[in-house]
């Protein structure tokens, strides 16, 4: 019986490392060749990772790409599989599209530009690309393939098109960034593909992070009748046989490696821990280090960072002054213990009454505010830098997205530093994810992760006396969900009060987010979580006129 075996390389790339990029797909290609590829299918823009943004428009980017597919080239000769390589490609006449090779031999099999451009969320291709226009189909040992291109498969026509070119099997390079649900959406997209076209579709996935976005990985193949028979990992880099048999005129897919989908915590957990990882190994550093407060968001944050990095990467500090309760540097402690980090404690009290001292004259006459209280965040912040640029570590900040929305945060105090891995992260699911990480530790007969007392005491700041967040903000159930409504739906304030929450609330907060848009724009980057996250999917001007009611 004649077989067919395509190999998807789900590989994690870095964006602009162009010689890097060639020797992975190089090395990947070699490696699913010797587990019996015939066809070894990369993600899209494998070349240059994704998104490559305005690198895109450098005048040396073509000779780079040139001297990349040379050597893929050159490496492609030897071997007896076809390797299928998304790049840039530039025609003579100054165009530039997102496109697929498919090497053979040497030699170039196959070119296919992407039809649909997407420009909208995270992306901007119509920044960059030009669209393409044809359907392209090549034939492989009495298979046929058609290519397509990620966002291509968003749409009916390239499918459509692809089909009439009467091939086998449709091949799909994809740069798909993670949001929660993701994959549900594909594979029920795929499948409504099929359902027109019965036709198998292999789709290949990029994996890792790179700065908001984390790739997820999941890269599968679907056969004729709409099956899940190929699932490959989801956060980690995999080589996944996809095998076909010839039988009675007709290629069928077979059953082949199909993992598991995770559970909503379990991926979310899963998006971050990768996010950070790659964020701090992609830029260089030695590793990580953040402020330690005996809170529930710094216990999180740090968990995530040594299931990132390792303990023996990770540096966590606490920082009381006068405010700071002994649970909490008891629970810090405890923590850090448990996780086996180092830990040093750095009292900013004689640091604060410097600055009293300094600016006592300023503030003579005037009555304690919130100055006071940003001046306790900034010392710290002025600490933690002064850690990271000596260790060569990157200080992770550790607001979540409710305080963040809200501007619950301090500019260059708590919000100092260059990555935020909860940065999108609603209180609530803090609250989620804390939990679950101690019920995992709990079954594995170990002690709590995160203190317990961390996760059942009221939140609070303390940089006041008996200070707690809902003295100054909603109950963070009802908090997140306004914010759910405002934020990521971009409900109007109106919708939401006739939704049944309170006006005099609502305005409240919707006004604060509003305000605070100018912190927002000056804080570190975070993973990348749901559609409508800060950062690239929510640009919105600082300087405006725009009024709650209006």
């Amino acid at each position: 019986m004649q077989s067919f075996t395509v190999i998807i390389a789900e590989i994690d790339t870095l964006v602009g490392d162009i010689d890097g990029n060639t020797q992975k797909i190089i090395d990947s290609a070699i490696d699913a060749e010797s587990q019996g590829a015939d066809l070894v299918l990369f993600p899209e823009l494998t070349l240059t990772g994704y998104p490559p943004e305005d690198l895109l428009l450098r005048e040396s980017l073509k000779p780079r790409i040139d001297d990349g597919m040379t050597l893929l080239k050159q490496a492609n000769f030897k071997s007896k599989s076809a390797w299928v390589v998304g790049l840039p490609l530039s025609t003579v006449s100054g165009k530039l599209f997102n496109s697929a090779q498919v090497l053979y031999q040497g030699e170039i099999l196959a070119t296919y530009h992407k039809q649909k451009l997407p420009s909208y969320q995270v992306f901007d291709e119509h920044r960059y690309f030009e669209a393409g226009s044809e359907a392209v189909a090549f034939s492989l040992k009495e298979m046929r393939f058609a290519l397509t291109i990620c966002e291509d498969v968003w749409h009916e026509s390239p499918i459509q098109e692809a089909a009439k070119l009467g091939v086998d099997c449709i091949l799909n390079l994809n740069a798909s960034p993670f949001h929660q649900g993701k994959q549900q959406e594909r594979l029920e997209l795929l499948s409504s593909h099929i359902e027109n076209c019965q036709i198998p579709i292999v789709y290949a996935n990029a994996v890792g992070g790179q700065d908001e976005l984390v790739f997820d990985g999941g890269s599968m193949a679907l056969d004729a009748n709409q099956n899940l028979k190929v699932q490959a990992p989801f956060f980690k880099e995999a080589l996944v046989s996809v095998g076909f048999s010839l039988r009675e005129g007709q290629w069928l897919m077979q059953d082949g490696e199909v993992s598991p989908a995770q559970a909503p915590l379990e991926e979310l957990w899963q998006a971050l821990v990768l996010g950070v990882k790659d964020y701090v190994h992609k830029n260089g550093f030695k590793g990580a280090l953040l402020g330690l407060s005996g809170g529930i968001d710094s216990a999180l944050t740090l968990a995530l960072a040594v299931e990132a990095l390792g303990a023996e990467n990770v540096m966590a500090v606490m920082m009381p002054f006068r405010y700071t309760s002994q649970m909490s540097v008891e629970d810090a402690g405890i923590q850090a213990e448990r996780l086996g980090v180092q830990y040093d404690t750095i009292a900013i009290e004689p640091m604060y009454d410097a600055f009293m001292s300094s600016l006592s004259g300023q503030f003579a006459g005037t009555e304690k505010d919130t100055t006071e209280e940003n001046i306790q965040a900034r010392t710290r912040g002025v600490l933690l830098m002064s850690l990271s640029n000596k260790k060569g570590y990157l200080l992770i900040t550790t607001g979540n997205k409710s305080e963040i929305s809200v501007g619950y945060c301090t500019l260059y105090g708590d919000m100092a530093g260059g990555f935020n891995v909860i940065k999108n992260v609603p209180k609530t699911t803090v609250f989620a994810l804390a939990r679950s990480i101690n019920e995992k530790a709990k079954k594995n007969g170990e002690p709590p992760v995160i203190p317990e007392r961390v996760i059942e005491r009221p939140p609070s700041a303390e940089l006041s006396p008996d200070q707690k967040d809902e003295d100054s903000l909603p109950l963070y159930d009802v908090l997140d969900e306004i914010l759910y409504r405002y934020i990521e739906c971009d409900e109007s304030a109106h919708t939401i009060i006739a939704a049944g929450f309170n006006e005099d609330e609502v305005n409240r907060v919707i006004r604060l987010v509003d305000l605070n848009e100018y912190k927002r724009r000056q804080a570190a980057i975070g993973v990348r979580i749901s559609q409508r996250d800060f950062g690239r999917d929510r640009r919105y001007p600082i300087t405006n006129g725009w009024r709650i009611g209006k």
